[in-house]
């Protein structure tokens, strides 16, 4: 009789500070009910992974299903798989936290269902070949990846029907490949056309294995699944039909198929992840080539001989992609290197280790078809993780409470300007507009300039097209042309920025509405929002001034020359930034300008009843941080969160005119393309007669909220 091996696995895992009302679902939809119909068919084994985050909420907020996955480990039927503990990206973290984290979820599994994994998840299949060896030295035996990554290097289907052994300066580890068809029809496609597969793969000599392993969700959080699955029975059925054919499919955990059947060979692979990761990792113009093209392939019939040819980006791109990932990350580098450098270990340090771990989790570094990065509930953990960090890390080394520090932050070549005092972090760009692009407030952990500008996507153009085909009476759109989104008039909130968005930016602008400025299709007559600035730094007696200046050219049709200089003041133990303004007209004639300086503010929410605008020290008629309007003579503008108990506050010395708006990115996500408030835009700008000089100074507040 021919038989086969089958391996399976699912991968359950939450981000850090995720809405409960998001675990609550997915625990009723997906956790809890497959624990309930897999304890019905004890013969089928099966190999769980759960992330570090997502244990310690069940645990907290659901001992039931923790009590039952015991009974199931405990038995034999459930096999925990480990990984990093917080989910990170293990190729673009720290080697000693790659084994940390893993070391973190390995003690865990053992403490709390005492049994040591040989095998681990890895966070969205992000391979790269040096990553090897830290995971092969936490004591992991094996791991599951997409067999795309196999085919990769030119092996076919035939040849992944079992798992390889890979090495890295020795270290070796098992890779199993999943099978991308099982991917396929697990949960979707009738339990048939599985076991149809396994029937077809089965040999006589029993020696093949058949691999799956994929995301717990599917199975009752993904659209439409939970009925599918639970009510109309698709789970119970698929197990039964494994069962039912035990006889010659034999359910192994992987430890066990591994003493039974030899590796196939060595193999080593390319940097990959699951092929669609690596299309919206690329630059927008090719997204949109690389989907044409593959269309074409598939239109032509070639796309199943040629498959393994046709790949997108790195998965890395996206620090390059998204330089707000980029920042996120390299804050999160910085501040590991401090914890591991502090010679002596303490709680204290483990806890800086942990906050800094915790920040490495994976969800916020890209974006697909989730929202990801574009989402500021997933980015506000991290960042509050990273600030908690920073803030223990200054009290173990006794850091002064404020210092300058010039440093390639961003690692691009160029120094940023990093201003750091025990209430709050600074930090400037000098190449670009000298612009202040983080702002932290320490006492409640909280990035003001946690925001992402508007950029084009690959997918906008699908939103567009939508929009163009239905505004053409009685045409019936085909499938292919069909998009969901939560709301109407999506596309009219596709504009775009060309520069970043930050704060203390400097604006000269012309005859521009409020409107045409918001939409960033206004007229800047200088050179200075993201032009190279001169930096001056002086540092003594617990205060530090900080001096940009520029001499650039205003496009007044006489191209005019102007100095702009913007000289910031820093004390420690303080919340306050003053920033004084002189702007200088270098040439011979007086010159008609509107000058402005543009402030960016990331609180999260741009419709909540909590978080609003006070202008001159009352609320405007709507004072929410998503509206929109234009006050005149404004000498003071306040944002607050009483959600954190936090605001920030603009002074002005003299009277000017504000323009408020927020900043909406369009982004899809797997119920559609949705609205996402990044920021609040405060614009403080006056028509000057620049004959020689104009001066202006802003105070920028940090606080809580009494």
């Amino acid at each position: 009789m021919k038989t086969i091996n089958l391996v399976l696995g699912i991968h359950n895992h939450q981000p850090i500070g995720n809405f409960d009302h998001v675990l609550e679902d997915a625990y009723r939809k997906s956790y809890k009910p497959f624990l309930d119909v897999l304890a019905r068919f004890p013969k089928i084994k099966i190999s769980q992974h759960y992330t570090g985050y997502l244990l310690e909420w069940l645990k907290k907020n659901h001992p039931e299903i923790f009590t039952q996955l015991k009974s199931l480990v405990k038995s034999g039927q459930v096999q925990m798989m480990t990984g990093g503990f917080y989910e990170p990206i293990l190729a673009v973290i720290p080697d000693k936290d790659k084994l940390g984290q893993i070391q973190k979820l390995n003690e865990y599994i053992k403490k709390h269902f005492r049994t040591v994994p040989t095998g681990m998840w890895l966070a969205e299949r992000v391979w790269e070949q040096h990553i090897v060896k830290p995971i092969a030295k936490s004591g992991v035996r094996w791991v599951t990846i997409d067999d795309t990554h196999f085919k990769y290097v030119g092996l076919k289907d035939e040849n992944l029907l079992g798992y390889y052994v890979t090495e890295e300066q020795g270290w070796m580890l098992n890779v199993f490949p999943i099978s991308k068809t099982m991917r396929y029809t697990i949960p979707f496609q009738p339990v048939a056309k599985t076991i149809e597969y396994l029937r077809s793969i089965a040999t006589e000599d029993g020696s093949r294995i058949a691999i799956y392993a994929d995301d717990g969700e599917k199975f009752g959080v993904w659209p439409h699944t939970y009925k599918h699955v639970y009510e109309d029975g698709w789970l119970t059925d698929f197990l039964k039909a494994l069962e039912d054919n035990s006889d010659w499919i034999n359910i192994v955990h992987f430890s066990e198929v591994m003493a039974k059947v030899k590796p196939i060979g060595r193999v080593y692979l390319q940097n990959a992840s699951y092929a669609e990761m690596l299309q919206w990792a690329l630059p927008e113009e090719l997204f949109r080539k690389y989907e044409e093209f593959e269309k074409k392939l598939k239109a032509a019939d070639l796309f199943e001989n040629y498959e393994e040819f046709v790949r997108g980006g790195y998965w890395r791109n996206f620090l390059a992609k998204y330089p707000e990932v980029n920042n996120i990350h390299k804050k999160m580098i910085r501040l590991s290197e401090r914890a591991h450098a502090v010679k002596h270990r303490s709680a204290a340090v483990e806890r800086a280790l942990d906050s800094v771990w915790a920040a490495q989790c994976n969800d916020p570094y890209w974006h697909g078809v989730f929202g990801g990065v574009y989402l500021p509930n997933l980015r506000y953990p991290v960042y509050k993780s990273l600030i908690q960090a920073e803030t223990i890390l200054d009290k173990i080394e006794h850091k002064p409470k404020l210092t300058v520090t010039p440093e390639d932050f961003d690692m691009d070549g160029s120094n940023e300007v990093l201003v750091e005092t025990n209430t709050l972090d600074a930090y400037f760009m000098p190449e670009v507009g000298a612009a202040m692009f983080e702002l932290d407030y320490k006492p409640i952990p909280f990035n003001f300039l946690d925001i992402l500008s508007r950029r084009p996507e690959g997918y906008h153009e699908k939103l567009r097209r939508a929009s163009e085909k239905s505004a053409q009476a009685g045409e019936v759109l085909s499938i292919h042309d069909i998009v969901t989104s939560k709301e109407a008039g999506l596309e009219k909130l596709l504009n775009y920025d060309w520069y970043r968005r930050a704060s203390f930016i400097d604006h000269f602008i012309g005859n521009s509405t409020p409107e045409e400025f918001a939409a960033a299709k206004y007229k800047e007559l200088g050179d200075f929002v993201d032009k190279p600035y001169l930096k001056k730094i002086s540092h003594k007696n617990g205060k530090a001034a900080i001096q940009f200046t520029r001499d650039g050219t205003l496009k007044d049709g006489i191209n005019t020359p102007v100095r702009v200089t913007k000289t910031f003041e820093f004390k420690e133990s303080t919340g306050t930034i003053l920033c004084a303004y002189k702007v200088q007209n270098l040439g011979p004639s007086p010159v008609g300008v509107d000058f402005g300086v543009e402030f960016n503010f990331g609180l999260m929410a741009g419709d909540a009843h909590d978080r609003y605008y006070t202008i001159n020290n009352a609320k405007p008629a709507d004072p929410r941080l998503k509206s929109a309007g234009t006050t005149e003579a404004v000498t003071s503008v306040s944002l607050s969160d009483e959600w954190q108990g936090l605001q920030a506050t603009v002074e002005v010395d003299r009277p000017l005119t504000l323009w408020r708006f927020p900043i909406e990115t369009v982004s899809l996500s797997e119920a559609g393309f949705e609205r996402v408030y990044q920021s609040s835009v405060v614009f403080l700008h006056s028509r000057v007669q620049l004959e020689k000089e104009f001066d202006v100074e802003f105070k920028l507040t940090l606080s809580k909220i009494r």
